[in-house]
């Protein structure tokens, strides 16, 4: 799946995206809105890990998402 899907799609993807990094606030998913460098950066900020990790996450996430 590509990410223009996931953005154009945000409202029905965002409970996927709690379940799976579950310390993100629905008020910062909601901030998100799609955008991939953003969630990725509230990832780090929340877990505290490095981009490239946070990238491969996300990458897999969009792999189980398809």
């Amino acid at each position: 799946m590509d990410w223009n899907r996931i953005e154009g799609n945000w409202k029905q993807f965002k409970g996927q995206v709690k379940e799976q990094w579950g310390k993100l606030t629905d008020d910062e998913i909601d901030q998100i809105n799609g955008q991939r460098d953003q969630l990725e950066g509230k990832i780090q900020e929340r877990y505290g890990k490095a981009r490239d990790q946070v990238r491969t996450e996300v990458d897999h996430w969009l792999d189980k998402t398809a």
